[in-house]
């Protein structure tokens, strides 16, 4: 992250607070949030408006709409999934849980809250969309399957790493057919590239892995089943790249979003072996690393 002053150091190591407790400690998380009442539940998440209202007023450029957005978006998030639970507790999936997903996708996707934050700080903002989805979906909603555990194991390597390998000929023949990939020589330092790894697998794989795998293709699983659910989910994995790295005057990468597709595939078949959010991010740390370095 640039323009990273000790001020938002602190701040983004306080939003991932949330993400780590959660990744180690969901279901004691979800039995303590449901020992307090309703209206609390729904209202705790409102303290993810702190972090923007810290950084905003440092760097002075603090926005009564904005805050309103960081105070109100978590708590309708909240408010939308404990009616989802009430109504659907056999978690075939609600349209509430698709409205929140289509929200927090297009939210991030189309960078609609990045003019909040000051140029290179606009990833703290992803956070805390992360953060609010985290609190709805496994301290409210309680969703079941959902994998989101990061005490790795010994198979999520196996699986992540296996789904690589079956992945990259397909990466390889299509992308380098199709002018996407152009290849080029880059030793980096051993140190560099550990700390580059560790960077995608936090920053990047991770978040994205525990939206379309964890949410949307465990949802769509118990309406559609699991091939379906996994073609959708990775479709919706592919348009999701639809404005990255565009040549100057286009606006639809029609090539990033084939290949997206085809590594949703195989994200989503690690993450389904065991469903577990690791292997599925482990695949995706890896592609992005090699691509990163050497694409």
């Amino acid at each position: 992250m640039s323009n990273a002053t000790p001020v938002v150091l602190a701040v983004m190591a306080a939003e991932l607070v949330p993400a780590a407790a959660f990744a180690f400690a969901a279901e004691a998380i979800a039995r303590a949030v449901a020992n307090v009442s309703a209206p609390v539940r729904v209202l705790l998440p409102a303290i993810l408006a702190l972090p923007y209202t810290i950084i905003a007023v440092s760097e002075h450029i603090f926005r009564w709409d904005w805050f309103a957005v960081y105070f109100g978006l978590p708590v309708a998030i909240a408010w939308l999934l404990l009616r989802a639970a009430q109504a659907d507790p056999v978690q075939k999936g609600n349209w509430r849980d698709a409205i929140i997903l289509l929200v927090l996708g297009l939210a991030v996707d189309l960078r609609w809250f990045d003019s909040a934050w000051q140029r290179g700080q606009e990833g703290l903002g992803k956070i805390l969309l992360v953060d609010a989805g985290l609190y709805g979906f496994l301290a409210i909603r309680e969703l079941k399957g959902s994998g989101y555990n990061l005490r790795l194991r010994w198979s999520d390597w196996k699986i992540g790493l296996r789904e690589l390998v079956f992945f990259a000929p397909f990466v390889l023949v299509i992308g380098l057919a199709l002018g996407f990939l152009s290849p080029h020589k880059n030793i980096p330092s051993l140190s560099g590239a550990i700390l580059r790894w560790m960077e995608i697998f936090v920053f990047v794989a991770l978040p994205e892995e525990l939206f379309f795998r964890s949410w949307v293709q465990n949802l769509l699983e118990r309406r559609l089943g699991r091939w379906s659910a996994l073609i959708v989910a990775s479709i919706l994995f592919g348009l999701s790249h639809f404005n990255k790295r565009n040549l100057p005057g286009a606006h639809f990468n029609w090539r990033y979003v084939l290949l997206a597709t085809i590594a949703g595939i195989f994200y989503g078949r690690a993450w389904r072996k065991e469903r577990r959010v690791p292997a599925s991010t482990i695949t995706h740390t890896f592609v992005d690393w090699v691509w990163s370095w050497w694409f």
